[in-house]
Order: C-alpha cells, then sequence, then structure tokens
C-alpha cells in the first residue's frame, strides 16, 4: 500500500519573534508634515525609512522620506525618485541605510504586500511602519510590522504581516510638541507660560505616581525593584539643596527675567510696525529721506511687570 504524503501549509522561519524597532521622533514629525503637503488627490504618504541595525538586533529608525506612489487603480512607485533621494540622504549621513518603509493609515491595506516586496530587495527584513495620521479617538496608532512568508510545501502563497514591538522615546520638549500634534484641532499653539503650566501639571502627576509606588513598595504590595530604587535615588541627589524661600526667588527671579524679555520684545514690535507706516507716509508724500527706524527704549514701567508676575503665578 502507497504511503500518502501530507503536504503542511508553514510559516517560513522569521526571526520577527525577537526582532523589535525604535523610532524617533523627527520620524514621526516628518511623516505627518509630509501627509498635510501631499497633493489632493492622494489618500495617503508613503515613503522610505532610514537608520541602521543595532548589535541587539533593534532596528533604529532615525531619518524618513516620502515617495511618490499610484495605488489606485494600479500600484505604482517612483524609483527613481526614491534612489535619488537616498543619494542625497547617504551623502550627509552614509552610515543610514535603508531599514524599511512607511504609510500613513490605519493598519496594512492591500497594497501594502507590493510595496513591502520592492522594499525587500532594497534592504534585509524591511520594517513596515504605519502612522495613524487621522488621530483616530485623539490617539495616533503608530505600529510596526515585518512580513512573514504563508507556503504550501515549496510554494510560495501570500504574505502576513506581524506586528512587532516599537519605542518611541520623546524628551519633555518633543513630548509637548507631540501631544499638541495628536489633537484633532487647536485654535492657537500655546505660549511659553502655557506650556510650561502644561509640563508642571506633568510634573506633579508624574510625582504622584511615584509617591504611590514608594508607599505601595513600603507597605509590601509591590515588590521591590533595584533599578527603580538607584534611578530615584540618583534623581533625588541631584536636585539642588535649596530652603522653600530660596527656591521661590530663585522660580520668581527667572520668570520676571522672562515677562521682562517679552515686554522689550513687544516695545520693540510696536516701534518697527510705527516706523513702517511712517516710511510709507513718507514715501507717498514725496518726503526726500524717509524716517528710518530706530529703537526707541524708554523708560519701563515695573508696576506692569511686577502684575504680570503676579498673575502668571
Amino acid at each position: 500500500m502507497a504511503a500518502i504524503e501530507h503536504t503542511a501549509l508553514q510559516f517560513s522561519t522569521s526571526p520577527s519573534s525577537s526582532l523589535s524597532a525604535k523610532v524617533h521622533p523627527l520620524v514621526i514629525f516628518n511623516i505627518c508634515d509630509c501627509y498635510v503637503r501631499r497633493p489632493d488627490q492622494s489618500e495617503r504618504v508613503i515613503g522610505t525609512l532610514l537608520g541602521s541595525v543595532l548589535p541587539d538586533g533593534t532596528v533604529d529608525i532615525r531619518n524618513s522620506y516620502a515617495v511618490p506612489h499610484m495605488s489606485a487603480e494600479q500600484v505604482a512607485l517612483d524609483i527613481e525618485y526614491h534612489h535619488n533621494m537616498l543619494i542625497s540622504h547617504q551623502k550627509v549621513n552614509p552610515k543610514e541605510v535603508i531599514v524599511g518603509w512607511y504609510s500613513t493609515g490605519l493598519g496594512v491595506t492591500g497594497g501594502s504586500a507590493l510595496f513591502h516586496e520592492f522594499y525587500s530587495r532594497e534592504a534585509p527584513n524591511p520594517v513596515h511602519l504605519t502612522v495613524d495620521t487621522g488621530f483616530v479617538n485623539g490617539v495616533g496608532a503608530i505600529k510596526a510590522y515585518v512580513s512573514v512568508n504563508l507556503s504550501l510545501g515549496d510554494r510560495q502563497l501570500a504574505a502576513q504581516f506581524q506586528e512587532i514591538p516599537l519605542d518611541l522615546r520623546m524628551v519633555e520638549a518633543e513630548r509637548v510638541g507631540y501631544d499638541i500634534l495628536k489633537t484633532p484641532m487647536v485654535d492657537k499653539l500655546p505660549t511659553d507660560l502655557e506650556g510650561m503650566e502644561a509640563s508642571m501639571e506633568r510634573l506633579l502627576a508624574l510625582i504622584d505616581d511615584v509617591y504611590k509606588y514608594v508607599d505601595n513598595v513600603v507597605e509590601g504590595h509591590v515588590e521591590q525593584d533595584n533599578t527603580i530604587g538607584r534611578f530615584l535615588f540618583d534623581t533625588i541627589a541631584s536636585l539642588p539643596k535649596l530652603s522653600p524661600s530660596a527656591f521661590d526667588k530663585l522660580i520668581n527671579d527667572s520668570l520676571q527675567d522672562n515677562l521682562l524679555l517679552l515686554y522689550l520684545s513687544s516695545i520693540t514690535r510696536t516701534q518697527l510696525t510705527l516706523a513702517e507706516k511712517l516710511n510709507t507716509a513718507a514715501q507717498y508724500a514725496g518726503m526726500p529721506s524717509p524716517v528710518s527706524a530706530t529703537l526707541l527704549v524708554g523708560n519701563l514701567q515695573p508696576s506692569v511687570i511686577v502684575s504680570q508676575r503676579g498673575r502668571s503665578r
């Protein structure tokens, strides 16, 4: 009796289980900027990701650029433009190589497999980064995928995108900008004082979280972590030893200096506007010499600055 051969449906072996990616906020800002500047007939933007692979296998995504494409009736990519941009970027930073590609929108679409196949010829095991520029529910979903081949015996049937861990690290200034970017609509950008107020509120929230963590560790509700303990100790040790009154005086003096700069800039702006109007009037009146724009700084009004400082506090 002849033996029955069984053909198994299997995935090709891939290091996606241990692969992770790290993206810099500059890449996210660049993608959003390209999405805003896209042609009217384009629904999404795709482009190339540049970076390097770290010794531990993490894909470090540090830069990007958009590539013209067409995905309405047929999928097409401007390969010549892509190669010219790559050459230009590598002249500035030769260490940055192609590590994948990105697309705007929520999740993977039907034409993603064809674009990913092209970038698979440009880089081994490329990363596909998706950025939800619509910010659904106020959350900008940023995900990273790698492709795994689905084969039946020796025949390749399709490709499946598997999500990998993605690390998005930001400093405080970048975090403030990213939080503003997630807002669907803003009337105006926050001023320096409003930005400082938002940063202080976030700092107080983080301090409350630290208090709760320390209390839980002391009471035995949470297991202690020596790494976190050393980090908290180093953070507290780095703070200057100042009395509350000296600390308040330092903050108030710094705030008064900032308000003084705002006051001087306002005077400068008013003076330049007045000089421009006088020059325009002189030209229309046929005067031989226009009025020069001279910066005039008179006696400052300390009462105005103090009142502003009081309201800011």
